[in-house]
């Protein structure tokens, strides 16, 4: 499996020739968005920096909030949250997708805006090899509540995502903050090509290079 990341929450995850993309952005926040052919694309909410699938090329399968698809030996589901810890009052719903393939779990959390997982998503979430989580705040939870999530979910794997880069005009906080305060030292890496047995024993920090 490969996975790349282009800013935001923008992912590619490649498996045995499929190809998987989360939450491509519009150009108009700042960046600009890479355009490739999928199979399965999946988009977290409705906003300009999660939704743009007219980039996407192909015939693929679009999942945009809570159910199930599968396609090519990828598993995806999603699960229905909130972008705040009002129960969605200010900012609406999220989608948090588990997605399987080559036997690993992988979870993005999209926007999540809950300080705290509720116990139903944490059951439905169970063993997670890699997270995708929002570090930037503003939007999103803040350090701290990113922090007790990832204690919530106890990932192998860490792939923090969603804060302030360079000509991104989406207000978002520094990763340094989050690195700081989460106190292990990040792996810095372009891309994460991994299998399953190449899973770690104890909790990995990976700080993905935008493409």
């Amino acid at each position: 499996m490969i996975i790349n990341w282009y800013g935001q929450s923008y992912f590619k995850i490649e498996s045995r020739g499929s190809v998987l993309a989360i939450d491509p952005y519009q150009e108009e926040i700042g960046l600009k968005p890479p355009r490739f052919k999928a199979d399965i694309v999946l988009v977290s909410h409705n906003h300009n920096d999660h939704n743009n699938t007219k980039v996407i090329m192909g015939d693929f399968l679009l999942l945009n909030g809570p159910g199930e698809i599968e396609k090519q030996n990828i598993f995806v589901e999603g699960l229905i949250s909130y972008h705040d810890a009002k129960g969605g009052a200010y900012r609406g719903f999220n989608t948090i997708f588990i997605i399987q393939a080559e036997d690993l779990r992988i979870v993005h959390l999209g926007d999540l805006g809950e300080k705290k997982l509720r116990e139903e998503t944490l059951e439905k979430i169970d063993e997670v090899d890699i997270l995708m989580i929002p570090v930037g705040g503003e939007f999103t939870i803040l350090t701290d509540d990113a922090i007790s999530i990832i204690n919530q979910i106890e990932p192998k794997i860490v792939i923090p995502m969603h804060y302030k880069l360079p000509g991104l005009k989406v207000k978002l906080h520094p990763l340094d903050e989050f690195i700081k305060a989460f106190g292990k030292k990040p792996e810095i890496m372009d891309k994460l090509v991994i299998k399953k047995n190449d899973l770690p024993n104890n909790l990995k920090l990976i700080v993905l290079n935008k493409q």
